[in-house]
C-alpha cells in the first residue's frame, strides 16, 4: 500500500525509479485545524500553500507545516488515499500524524 516519505529527487533517476510519485499530505494550519491534500510533491505544495498560492482554506490560515505525507504508486490511489482521509474524525487524524511522527510509520 502507501508509503511514509519525502518526496524523491533528480540526483539519481535509477535509485530513485521505485520511489512514490503520488503523495497525499496533511498540514497543521496556524489555527490548528489540520488540511489534508494532494500532490507529487508535499514539501512544493506546502510552499505554494505558505505563498498564498495553495487551497482557499489555507489562505487564511498561515503558516502552514507539513505533518504527514504518504506516498503511493498511481494518482488514483493518491486521490483515494485523500478522500479516505479527509472523512476521517480529526481524532483519528491527530493519531496518524503521531504515528508517522513517533516512527511507527502508517500504512
Amino acid at each position: 500500500m502507501g508509503r511514509i516519505g519525502k518526496p524523491s529527487t533528480n540526483a539519481d533517476t535509477a535509485a530513485n525509479i521505485d520511489r512514490p510519485v503520488h503523495y497525499v499530505y496533511i498540514v497543521r494550519c496556524k489555527d490548528g485545524t489540520l488540511y489534508t491534500g494532494y500532490a507529487t510533491d508535499p514539501e512544493r505544495r506546502v510552499k505554494q500553500h505558505n505563498a498564498g498560492r495553495g487551497a482557499k482554506y489555507t489562505s487564511g490560515r498561515r503558516p502552514v507545516r507539513l505533518v504527514y505525507a504518504e506516498g503511493l504508486d498511481s494518482r488514483g490511489a493518491a486521490l483515494s488515499r485523500e478522500r479516505q482521509l479527509k472523512g476521517l474524525a480529526r481524532r483519528v487524524k491527530q493519531a496518524l500524524v503521531a504515528r508517522a511522527k513517533s516512527g511507527e510509520g502508517g500504512r
